[in-house]
């Protein structure tokens, strides 16, 4: 049975008495674990409600006052049902008649404990304390077995009594002891009560667990097998690992204490289970299993593997929706429209200028805007900002970063990020007026330009009137040199104007681009301040809650991290550079 370790691997490493900070290999890593826990919780109390983090809380407190008493004493309780002979057990294993038995039920009415004394240095006197055993019913051992030196056995009240007071005690005591020595009888060993609500309970404490069918004499010997193999039957089904083959788990044996059968081999093992002075230990680890194991759907989602968070990619569809809120490639576009527009009044033809000129004026007398001074306007303008499509932007980008989140910190992603969603719109306006767009530039080569179409002009002017001179007869100088200015200046200034506006194109291109980059540039930036780094901050606090929940739910305390892929916030926010906006 692997319940302890042997009495010679006890004496060869002894624990360390209360205070000590070296310990055997196990409370290393209990120490670690509860570490773990503690911090666990203390991230988790704005995320989590108090009833949640309620049984670890307590675990911690347990561990807190355990670790202040002697770990040369070990707590074994005797628990068992009404008339299954457990006072008589504890009578047996004492070796006196230091607990009441009799016929009349309940028989225990009160828990009574035997100490044998570890050394005079160590006191038991704090930890009968903590376990609330009153000074009446505390006895010493008559006989003073080495084998049980630092034990300290219960005899409990019967957990079905018909007494509240009773079960109350029972409950309450086995959540304190370090170790649990169950009692059955030939009758009552597959008894619903002990098996549902006690065994099952306590499966995850198998480690520290004894199921004990007393009463055998009252069975034929050939039966005694078949009550032992469907008792481990039951056990096994109702998840109570056994320690058979050198795995660890509850051990099960079969005594009589009326006719002493067995009760040699129980005292051994319940001896080896004190000498080991690591039942504590494995009591508090097996309660900081079950609270892990409670925990877990708070703490790791769908599977072991780590939730992708905010992604590069993320950001990135997070950026091209608010960059379209905002109308940055519309307002690249008109930037655009508004460059060429520039160069052809400043290249064009004084004709076509002419023409804009009469074209507005009409419209004035209509009482309608002139078209150019309304692209003006709509050039220099504040561009609007979409709420709705900014809100939307924000939804998507928050459900994809909770996205395999547990549901509280799924929960806390998505709320943060309503909260920046709620000011994004005005943060974005303000950042576009403070930022208003350049004034368009004006390039060398549009005032060379202009100066050709005057030139052109003239030309064409000065070949009319010479052309005109001579129709009317006066004596000019040559016939083809006035047609040839007429037809220049009358081609070349569209000409001059076509060639222009080929040449803007590109100019006018990067214009566009730039200034679509700019407002992209202040989307991404509001963006990053209002909604990113909140969505990071929650996204980092989870990474920190799940490497410590991975540690205070390995039995071995160590952060064995499987694939933390990158839960980023932002690929776990390595560097703040990654939240810096992704255009420039």
């Amino acid at each position: 049975m692997t319940i302890t370790r042997t009495r010679r691997e006890s004496r060869e490493e002894p624990r360390p008495a209360a205070g000590e900070a070296e310990g055997t290999q196990e409370e290393r890593a209990l120490r670690l674990r509860l570490g773990a826990l503690r911090e666990l919780i203390g991230l988790s109390r704005t995320r989590l409600d108090d009833t949640a983090l309620a049984e670890a809380a307590r675990v911690l407190d347990e561990a807190a006052a355990r670790d202040k008493l002697p770990r040369t004493y070990t707590a074994v309780a005797i628990a068992g049902a009404t008339g299954t002979g457990k006072s008589t057990l504890f009578n047996a294993l004492a070796g006196a008649q230091l607990s009441e038995t009799g016929v009349r039920r309940p028989t225990t009415a009160t828990a009574v404990s035997c100490t044998w004394e570890a050394g005079r240095e160590q006191n038991p006197d704090g930890l009968l304390e903590r376990l609330g055993v009153p000074a009446r019913a505390r006895r010493r051992a008559h006989v003073l077995d080495p084998g049980l030196r630092g034990l300290i056995l219960l005899d409990l009240p019967d957990y079905d009594s018909v007494d509240p007071s009773h079960r109350e005690q029972v409950d309450r005591l086995l959540g304190l002891v370090d170790a649990v020595i169950w009692v059955v009888d030939p009758e009552k060993y597959a008894d619903t009560l002990l098996h549902e609500r006690y065994l099952r309970a306590f499966a995850g404490h198998a480690d520290v667990s004894l199921v004990v069918l007393n009463q055998t004499d009252r069975l034929p010997v050939e039966a005694v097998d078949v009550v032992l193999d469907d008792l481990r039957r039951l056990l096994d089904e109702g998840g109570v690992a056994l320690g058979e083959h050198g795995e660890p788990g509850a051990g099960v044996l079969a005594v009589s204490a009326l006719t002493g059968d067995g009760v040699a081999e129980l005292r051994g093992t319940v001896g080896e289970l004190a000498a080991a002075r690591t039942a504590a230990a494995r009591r508090l680890a097996a309660d900081v299993d079950g609270v892990a194991r409670r925990l877990g759907p708070l703490y790791i989602a769908d599977g072991a593997e780590a939730p992708a968070g905010l992604t590069p990619g993320a950001r990135e569809t997070f950026e091209d929706r608010l960059a379209a809120a905002v109308g940055a490639s519309a307002a690249g576009q008109a930037a655009e429209r508004g460059w060429l527009r520039r160069a052809d009044r400043a290249c064009g033809t004084p004709w076509a200028q002419v023409t804009r000129w009469l074209a507005g004026r009409q419209a004035e007398r209509r009482g309608e805007p002139p078209a150019l001074a309304t692209r003006r306007l709509r050039a220099a303008g504040t561009p609007a900002v979409a709420t709705a499509v900014v809100e939307h932007a924000v939804r998507l980008l928050s459900d994809e970063a909770a996205d395999g989140l547990p549901e509280p910190w799924g929960r806390a992603v998505r709320d943060t990020a309503r909260q920046g969603a709620e000011r994004l719109p005005e943060a974005l306006e303000r950042a576009l007026e403070k930022q208003p767009a350049e004034p368009l530039p004006r390039p060398r080569w549009w005032s060379v330009a202009a100066i050709g179409q005057a030139v052109l002009l003239a030309a064409e002017l000065l070949g009319f009137c010479w052309l005109l001179a001579a129709v009317l007869g006066q004596p000019v100088v040559g016939r083809w040199l006035p047609l040839v200015l007429l037809v220049g200046g009358s081609f070349g200034g569209p000409l001059l104007a076509w060639a222009c506006r080929i040449a803007a194109r590109g100019p006018a291109g990067a214009y566009g681009q730039q200034e679509e980059w700019r407002l992209r540039r202040i989307a991404a930036d509001a963006g990053h301040s209002h909604v990113l780094e909140s969505i990071a901050a929650e996204l980092l606090r989870y990474r920190e809650v799940r490497e410590r929940y991975v540690v205070a739910a390995s039995p071995t305390g160590a952060a064995e991290f499987t694939s933390m892929s990158p839960l980023s916030p932002l690929a776990t926010m390595s560097s703040m550079s990654a939240l810096s906006p992704s255009v420039g």
